[in-house]
């Protein structure tokens, strides 16, 4: 049996449902993928992305949709080490790579404001656009369980609001396409499982201004780590509390909000209160 075969068998069959089943859960949950779809399934080179490849190839030659992927890989400047090691690790897992590079790192290294940000809305534009010359009608980005309840956790502690991070979206800038994420219920810790199983190498950082932690998981300092952290600290009184904060995106209760934001504004609970 080949490499790659043996990470295809590990996903349906020993992490099936840890990892299959909630891919599934969302593609379904969410409608995520619809007959004729032609997905374009970013990779970033890291371990959730490329999780994320080998799913959707899964989903392709199983689901009930007939479907097109294109595999696209969006170089912003890769030191060539971490370059190469995206193209061997889509070779072993008999990924068919498209990559296509920009000047995004020179661009962000010329700023002093928000580069992280800069950077990501850049990305997000030169996939949307490479994508839609493809003839995609939709991306697929590799967040999983813990980047949204991370997110969640970021929008009240450090922007004074509460916004989830959403299974899909409408692009307001490239009409007629959509952005999906089909690992939004696979948890980090499946994922990390099913890559020491496989004894699979990834790069964990390829920013420029970070390359220090190109290779080392426990590297970097960010708020999101302080929301794993803290979620971690969380989990060793409350297990279940991961999945409570998930849940509450789901499960708001408009009658207890003071205030919220929709398309047509802002609305108080006082606009109401004496109906």
């Amino acid at each position: 049996m080949e490499k790659y075969q043996e990470i295809e068998r590990s996903i349906i069959k020993k992490y099936r449902k840890e990892i299959w089943n909630r891919f599934i859960d969302a593609v379904v949950q969410y409608q995520l993928v619809q007959e004729g779809d032609n997905i374009a399934v970013c990779i970033s080179g890291g371990k959730d992305s490329m999780l994320m490849a080998k799913c959707m190839q899964e989903l392709q030659r199983h689901g009930k949709h007939k479907i097109g992927l294109e595999f696209l890989i969006m170089d912003p400047g890769y030191n060539p080490m971490n370059r190469q090691k995206i193209i061997d690790n889509a070779k072993l897992m008999n990924v068919p790579i498209k990559m296509f590079e920009t000047d995004i790192f020179d661009i962000v290294a010329g700023t002093d404001r928000s580069p992280c940000y800069l950077c990501a809305r850049m990305r997000r534009g030169y996939l949307y656009s490479h994508a839609k010359e493809l003839g995609c009608n939709k991306i697929a980005l590799g967040h999983h369980f813990d980047d949204v309840i991370e997110t969640i956790l970021m929008s009240m502690f450090y922007g004074a609001e509460y916004k989830s991070m959403m299974p899909k979206l409408h692009s307001t800038n490239f009409e007629g396409m959509e952005l999906i994420r089909p690992m939004y219920m696979v948890r980090e810790e499946d994922v990390l499982k099913w890559k020491r199983y496989n004894e699979l190498d990834f790069i964990q950082c390829a920013c420029r201004f970070t390359e220090n932690c190109a290779l080392d998981e426990n590297a970097g300092v960010s708020k999101r780590l302080e929301m794993k952290a803290l979620i971690k600290n969380l989990r060793q009184t409350s297990p279940g509390i991961d999945q409570n904060i998930f849940n509450s995106a789901q499960n708001v209760n408009l009658n207890t909000v003071i205030a919220y934001r929709d398309k047509t504004g802002k609305h108080s609970f006082l606009d109401t209160y004496n109906d």
